[in-house]
């Protein structure tokens, strides 16, 4: 899978969550009504599902990046430096998940499972990666479709905590897809606007 399907596949997960849970709060049938509840103090309404919707994708990327650094840094293609970047990496994605899941359940939701090692193995085509240059050049990819996937979704976003929260996500991942573009031989990108 190439860096431009796997921006796509990032950015379409974000933005079917955030359109399957606005079609459903439109329609009247989100199953729990605690989730469309509006929540005090916060200024929520019945948007609120939608937000959770985007929150939700957002957290099922965390996971995946999560799953993504540790099957890398046991891949035992990586070197010392590498691990010690991917694990601060690791890290921040972990921070990610924990404000994500936290959120989505005081909005009433139960936060999205990670999936198994073996299926983001498939599903990125992990087991492809025959070095460190293809492991790096691989997470620039990923943490360029998050840094897009983020700041594509913040004007969806209803809720300004949460549409913070997003701002702050997305410049993480690109602080991450900064480092890895340039560890891996990448050139400085001409537009004057980088992500979508």
């Amino acid at each position: 899978m190439n860096s431009d399907t796997q921006l796509s596949d990032r950015r379409s997960i974000l933005k079917m969550a955030a359109l399957s849970s606005a079609t459903l709060a439109v329609g009247g049938l989100v199953a729990p009504p605690a989730i469309a509840a509006p929540r005090a103090g916060r200024g929520g309404s019945a948007t609120a599902g939608a937000d959770v919707g985007v929150m939700q994708g957002a957290l099922a990327l965390e996971h995946e990046g999560i799953a993504a650094y540790k099957i890398a840094a046991g891949s035992g293609l990586l070197s010392q430096g590498t691990i010690a970047v991917a694990t601060v990496f690791l890290g921040h994605h972990e921070g990610h998940r924990d404000a994500l899941a936290k959120l989505i359940a005081q909005a009433g939701g139960k936060p999205v499972e990670p999936k198994s090692n073996d299926e983001y193995i498939k599903a990125l085509n992990i087991a492809a990666l025959k070095s460190e240059a293809d492991v790096v050049k691989f997470a620039a990819g990923l943490e360029q479709g998050a840094t897009n996937a983020y700041v594509g979704q913040i004007a969806a976003i209803r809720d300004k905590q949460i549409a913070h929260l997003f701002a702050q996500l997305g410049t993480d991942e690109a602080v991450h897809w900064a480092l890895l573009n340039a560890a891996a031989g990448g050139s400085v990108p001409q537009p004057a606007f980088l992500f979508s």
